[in-house]
């Protein structure tokens, strides 16, 4: 497939969309919040990001093209991770008093990044062959279909391997894997129109 400048610009946009919202999500998730009466990870809002952004790339482009972005978006996490410890155990300058702050604050994102890597490597993948196998078993019709049977399935998975690995003996599990998956859904669905446009713009 030859890509135009007509292709390029959105393409690197949505890229540079998908792994900023990888990378927030990952830096964040440590924090749990509230959005309504529901306890979710902070990340989830940015992590919901990347899905709309896998569906708008395979409907607007491909397969394979969204495939290069998720691998790219798997290689940042590794490079986010080994520099995020390195930074940990670098010696603070001496008159840095705030080592105790940081390494509480940041230390338990690696625990994170790990859960985030297994569960993204498997999701993110499932999530693009789901969405591409739809769209040719529907002949490129019923978009809101693959967009959210996808979007369904790949965060499934995703949501309980992330949530084990990265909350297990720390946190109420089960409630932050169904509440997590209550605003994801909410965000699959809303963000159907956004997958839509980007048909029409192209």
């Amino acid at each position: 497939m030859t890509l135009t400048e007509r292709d390029v610009a959105p393409l690197l946009v949505l890229s540079a969309l998908f792994v900023g919202g990888l990378v927030t999500a990952n830096v964040i998730a440590a924090k749990i919040v509230m959005i309504g009466p529901l306890f979710v990870p902070a990340g989830v809002l940015a992590y919901s990001i990347t899905f709309a952004v896998t569906d708008t790339l395979c409907e607007a482009w491909n397969r394979r093209i969204t495939q290069i972005v998720v691998n790219a978006g798997f290689a940042v996490l590794v490079l986010v991770w080994a520099l995020i410890a390195m930074a940990l155990h670098w010696p603070a300058a001496p008159f840095w008093a705030h080592q105790e702050a940081f390494l509480q604050t940041l230390g338990s994102t690696n625990r994170i990044i790990v859960a985030s890597l297994v569960a993204y490597g498997i999701s993110q993948t499932l999530d693009v062959w789901v969405f591409s196998r739809l769209k040719a078993l529907t002949q490129g019709r019923l978009l809101w279909l693959r967009n959210n049977v996808s979007t369904i399935l790949s965060q499934l998975v995703d949501t309980v391997i992330f949530i084990t690995i990265a909350f297990y003996g720390e946190l109420p599990i089960l409630h932050l894997i169904w509440a997590q998956l209550l605003v994801k859904y909410a965000i699959a669905v809303a963000d159907t129109p956004v997958v839509y446009g980007s048909r029409a713009d192209r």
